[in-house]
């Protein structure tokens, strides 16, 4: 990869990759960190990575980043179950995009990464097993639990509307 490539990478892929950081981390200054630190060692390996592959590269660095901070803040990060019917409102909103906002906030973080790159990304299963090192079950398992947790934490279209 040449200078040129290098820079065409970051134009093109800073910004979504600034964005699932920013959704995984939840805090602006860790996720600049996280796509910073993505790119210095896109930098640091561009004679081994191939200009077609420098997007799954990114995100596989900045997920793993991203698990590893969580595991620093965390020291034990233990994923309790949660019960959606607890989890859920009753009260009147019209705000929809808060209210997914505020279920994906919800989401334990593995299942919170894949659906993020899933449905607001747009990579496919096979990209996600690759960026993540699940394997493809894991992978529409932990999406599917996402799906239905956040299905289950909206409710009825009544409460939405």
């Amino acid at each position: 990869m040449s200078a040129k490539e290098y820079n065409k990478c970051v134009d093109l892929y800073a910004d979504s990759l600034y964005r699932f950081a920013v959704k995984m981390m939840k805090q602006s200054e860790a996720a600049k960190d996280i796509v910073q630190d993505s790119f210095e060692k896109l930098w640091t390996n561009c004679r081994k990575i191939e200009v077609d592959k420098a997007k799954s590269y990114l995100f596989t660095i900045a997920y793993h980043a991203m698990i590893d901070e969580v595991r620093k803040c965390k020291r034990k990060a233990e994923f309790i179950l949660q019960n959606p019917k607890t989890e859920s409102h009753n009260y009147q909103y019209s705000d929809l995009n808060e209210l997914l906002h505020r279920a994906v906030d919800k989401l334990p973080d593995i299942q919170k990464s894949v659906l993020l790159l899933r449905d607001y990304e747009g990579y496919s299963y096979a990209e996600i097993e690759e960026i993540t090192g699940l394997n493809q079950a894991q992978v529409k398992v932990y999406i599917y639990r996402a799906r239905l947790y956040m299905k289950q934490y909206i409710g009825s279209l009544e409460t939405v509307v």
